[in-house]
């Protein structure tokens, strides 16, 4: 079965980092998509963690009516990540009702409709597509698996708010930053997932913009043109408060914020967790990083497991001027990755954005 695979459309995201909202955007997405049997969204679909869900689902309603009519009469696979984890949710309550953990391998059909939460209004808008939800991962080959791949924050050494926040709810459920099971990782992230979610809910979208924004910000002032910011923030203060995250436990993290130190840790981090949840896989599919690859010129060593599994991600959607660093199309996190897997044979990148013209700016 031809399957193509997209991650990390952010749609709805505040900011101008959501590009699907942009309808040439959108038909080049939909236009690529035709070619497959079977459409799997691997995760982080809808920014359920800077809009309050009522009107973000209003918002991203075009998007889902358009792409049941490309999809009509074909399986579209549904996974949660860890910006919008309550989209696996109502199945994860029921899971815990009956006592059951989770395991790497789970898959629900979505009827339409609100008891099944926003997965199931997204459901009624597609009503002519076979639509199923898995969560945290699924074999869509025998030798292949693939999920969001959110669970790596708990091993990554680069100090992004995700790891920062992952390593704190190790420290507050007493589980570390290790994990052995599915079960495991979702015990330590899941309630960071659900604070956010309710945050979102909560708060302005001005208070959301801003603590994004803030993010983005001292990423792109660390690798950017300014000197006096890359000393300050690159040699002095980040330096300065990784050593004390360290000494208070919450590491190793490491002081380098780059891209390609970003690339290089969630590689080694996602290998960690393919280990347990998909061992003896060939190909583990991923996203969540925003780092299509392998691309040409990367380093093969670096996209394989001790195992032997090569490691797969699917890239992202949403504008990251901050990560791209004003080398445009020419920079890896350029957007519009669609992961292609045929019933053989390893995956194939492919960028169906090349020559689109975005006005961004960094931070």
């Amino acid at each position: 079965m031809r399957t193509a695979i997209v991650s990390d459309l952010h749609l709805g995201a505040l900011g101008r980092a959501d590009t699907v909202s942009r309808l040439d955007v959108r038909e080049r997405l939909l236009e690529s998509l035709a070619a497959a049997e079977r459409v799997v969204l691997l995760g982080d679909l809808i920014e359920l963690r800077e809009r309050a869900v009522a009107p973000l689902l209003e918002f991203v309603r075009p998007f889902f009516e358009a792409l049941g009519e490309a999809t009509a009469g074909k399986q579209v696979v549904l996974l949660a990540g860890n910006h919008d984890h309550a989209l696996a949710e109502p199945w994860l309550t029921r899971r815990r009702l009956e006592g059951r953990p989770l395991a790497a391998e789970a898959r629900w059909p979505v009827p339409p409709g609100d008891d099944h939460g926003p997965a199931g209004r997204i459901a009624r808008w597609m009503p002519r597509t076979e639509l199923t939800l898995a969560y945290p991962g699924v074999r869509l080959r025998p030798d292949v698996y693939a999920t969001h791949g959110h669970y790596l924050d708990l091993r990554l050494t680069v100090p992004r708010v995700e790891s920062l926040g992952a390593s704190l709810m190790g420290r507050l459920t007493g589980r570390g930053r290790a994990g052995t099971s599915a079960a495991e990782y979702e015990a330590v992230l899941a309630p960071m997932y659900a604070f956010l979610g309710a945050l979102a809910n909560s708060a302005s979208e001005g208070t959301m913009a801003r603590g994004t924004h803030a993010s983005r910000l001292v990423w792109s002032r660390v690798n950017g043109d300014g000197r006096l910011g890359r000393v300050l923030l690159g040699r002095v203060t980040i330096p300065g408060a990784v050593v004390a995250l360290n000494r208070l436990g919450f590491g190793p993290f490491s002081a380098l914020l780059t891209g390609a130190e970003l690339r290089r840790a969630g590689l080694l981090a996602m290998a960690e967790v393919a280990e347990v949840l998909a061992p003896g896989a060939e190909h583990v599919l991923f996203g969540h990083t925003h780092r299509p690859g392998p691309l040409a010129g990367d380093d093969e060593a670096e996209w394989t497991t001790l195992s032997g599994a090569r490691l797969w991600n699917s890239g992202s959607w949403a504008l990251e001027p901050s990560l791209m660093n004003g080398a445009g199309e020419r920079s890896p996190y350029w957007p519009g990755t669609v992961l292609w897997l045929e019933a053989e044979g390893s995956p194939r990148v492919e960028n169906v954005l090349r020559g689109v013209r975005f006005d961004y700016a960094a931070p």
